[in-house]
């Protein structure tokens, strides 16, 4: 049995999605989403390909944190800050439909992920530039997601674009009130910290995200909500996008998406959700993402607390975040990376389940 899951791979990643958009293109009866991914897809992969020789001409290289695993060494000097390929394609996307429908949520929408955008690659150059895996401090980086998270949780709760009420189904949800603000403040700085934390081994935050995109536009669809019918275009191109680049990015990779594309990213995943009350089923669907998030978070935690108490700090994983416990267990990265993408699926299809039997 195992020997028949060993090749899930990229290639059948890329078929399963395929497949899975043409069946919603035929339930919704449209075939835009099918056309807009396939596009996305090549302009992705056509877009990281012609990328990697300027990255390379300009020396964008990777530099390897020492407190890693020992055999992520070998993957210093790789192409970096490809993120630029997978998001500068879709924010010119994004603001053609902007400029065409004259909408304030895609405006917010764009303006947000620019902002994210922008701190990713602020940290991704001064990493280079400094020759060590440590660019903007947290400290700073924090900072400049908060402010770019506020102003656009401020601007969108006065215009009334984000609703106080999550929603769970059709007939269930939950009345927030003021709430909602820390809440939406939660989600968009988390996602975007807690996509940044799980980029750590060769296509594992790109293949995780292509699943979620496809998830999240097909629930946006069964909102049946007309206004709501772009952002579902919009995830399914981010789908493509993360998939196009993935036929680099997947193991042994040939290009890291950086910061530029991890934080841009988990920005677009959570401002998207924030702006169709999605944010229940998000939550399912980034499992993966937040479970990464969550083992740092119970690392540091309980490293801290114990040295206070025993003068000692002791650990719970190997190491932190949790793809890094299971590689110094001695999982292969590809199988890792494997077992994640299914969990994920499994993720994106009890979230679907849920949205149609609650």
């Amino acid at each position: 049995m195992i020997g028949k899951i060993n090749n899930f791979n990229c290639k059948p990643l890329l078929i399963l999605i395929t497949f899975a958009l043409i069946a919603t293109s035929f339930i919704f009866n449209n075939f835009f989403f099918i056309g807009v991914f396939i596009l996305s897809f090549f302009v992705s992969l056509l877009a990281t390909k012609n990328g990697l020789a300027i990255i390379r001409k300009l020396n964008l290289l990777q530099n390897i944190r020492t407190e890693g695993p020992s055999n992520h060494y070998k993957k210093s000097d790789t192409p970096t800050m490809g993120g630029v390929f997978l998001i500068i394609p879709f924010l010119i996307f994004l603001l053609i439909i902007t400029i065409n429908l004259g909408s304030l949520k895609l405006l917010l929408l764009l303006l947000t992920i620019f902002g994210f955008f922008i701190t990713g690659f602020l940290d991704d150059y001064l990493s280079i530039r400094n020759k060590k895996n440590t660019g903007l401090k947290t400290k700073e980086k924090f900072i400049l997601q908060s402010v770019i998270s506020i102003i656009f949780i401020s601007l969108a709760y006065e215009k009334n674009l984000i609703s106080p009420l999550i929603t769970v189904s059709d007939s269930w949800g939950i009345n927030m009130n003021i709430f909602i603000l820390p809440i939406s403040f939660l989600v968009l700085v988390g996602i975007s910290n807690s996509v940044n934390l799980t980029d750590g081994l060769d296509g594992l935050a790109a293949g995780c995200s292509g699943i979620i995109f496809y998830g999240l536009g097909t629930e946006i669809l069964m909102k049946e909500q007309q206004e709501l019918f772009v952002f579902s275009i919009l995830c399914f191109s981010m789908s493509g996008v993360c998939l196009g680049f993935l036929k680099y990015n997947s193991y042994p990779a040939k290009i890291f998406m950086g910061d530029t594309g991890s934080l841009s990213i988990g920005a677009i995943l959570a401002s998207i959700a924030l702006l169709t009350n999605s944010v229940f089923t998000l939550s399912i669907f980034s499992g993966m993402f937040i479970i990464e998030s969550l083992s740092v978070i119970i690392q540091v935690g309980f490293f801290k607390i114990t040295k206070k108490f025993f003068h000692r700090g002791k650990r719970i994983f190997l190491m932190a975040p949790l793809h890094h416990h299971f590689e110094l267990k001695g999982v292969k990265e590809q199988k890792i990376v494997e077992n994640f993408w299914k969990i994920n699926i499994l993720l994106v299809i009890l979230g679907i389940v849920l949205k149609i039997n609650l």
